[in-house]
């Protein structure tokens, strides 16, 4: 079992940056590929980054392309996204999410534990 804990969301301005952590709990963190998952009101849950066990395969959806970037810790048992300048349109409850198997895949189905969610408001 995995417990996942987000944090750093927020209230910014369009063109800042925030970053978000998740801290997993578990001896074997380096063993999940971790994704960030994001839901705007209204609409469906979609990827927007993932990063293999090792942290050498990284992958995002193209509309962060450029702008995140994400990272793993795996002697902390952390994941980071890292968004720059940010749009309107990314705002969402953004997920953290750990799936034991590989490789790093953008479906929701393939992540088996989920954090709670923290809120990112972009306003313009």
């Amino acid at each position: 079992q995995v417990q996942l804990v987000e944090s750093g969301g927020g209230l910014v301005q369009v063109g800042d940056s925030l970053r978000l952590s998740c801290t997993a709990s578990g001896r074997t963190f380096s063993s999940y590929k971790m994704g960030w998952f994001r839901q705007a009101p209204g609409k469906e849950r979609e990827f927007v980054a993932g990063i293999s066990g090792s942290g050498g395969i990284l992958y995002y959806t193209g509309s962060v392309k450029g702008r995140f970037t994400i990272s793993r810790d795996n002697a902390k048992n952390m994941v980071l996204l890292q968004m720059n300048s940010l749009k309107p349109e990314d705002t969402a409850v953004y997920y953290c999410a750990a799936g034991k198997s590989a490789p790093v895949t953008t479906r929701a189905g393939d992540y088996d534990y989920w954090g709670q969610g923290t809120q990112v408001t972009v306003s313009s």
